[in-house]
């Protein structure tokens, strides 16, 4: 991606890390920060990204205007200049940096969940609803769903034996 700005890498790579479109993103990163806290911190730093990002566009924008072919900067233009490309040089690394830490999020994220997630995530659903789906024990009133097995088995196993 050499035309692509910071801002556009960042996106991309939140988006090929969690598999959904950056809009999906935001919204569950702020109605949802508890369930996905890495991913409310890649966003967070990406919001960081933009004013980084914006201010690199400033200050190369007077570079230019300053430095434009055809003019010879005046004397006292100098400092300016000078102060122009140090701000421009500052924003650019502030945005290297937000983008490396979002990266290090990424990697984060890739570590802590484990290497075959799929099916585990999709066996530990399946076990959710059945649990929920489960015929209620005799007594047991209509408003409560029944005790899921594993559950009802360790109870079993947990009294005390003769």
């Amino acid at each position: 991606m050499p035309d692509a700005t910071v801002f556009e890498q960042a996106t991309a790579m939140i988006e090929n890390a969690w598999a959904q479109p950056i809009d999906e993103l935001e919204t569950l990163a702020v109605h949802r920060p508890v369930h996905d806290a890495l991913l409310r911190s890649a966003m967070h730093i990406r919001s960081a990204l933009v004013v980084s990002s914006n201010a690199a566009v400033v200050h190369q924008d007077r570079l230019h205007a300053m430095t434009r072919p055809g003019q010879v900067p005046a004397f006292y233009d100098l400092e300016r200049i000078t102060r122009s490309a140090v701000d421009l040089r500052v924003a650019q690394a502030e945005s290297q940096a937000r983008l490396q830490a979002i990266g290090h999020i990424i990697d984060a994220r890739e570590a802590a969940l484990p290497a075959d997630r799929a099916p585990a995530i999709r066996l530990a659903q399946a076990a959710v609803a059945r649990s929920v789906q489960a015929p209620r024990a005799p007594g047991q009133p209509p408003g409560q769903a029944a005790i899921p097995a594993a559950a009802s088995e360790a109870a079993a196993t947990s009294r005390p034996r003769r």
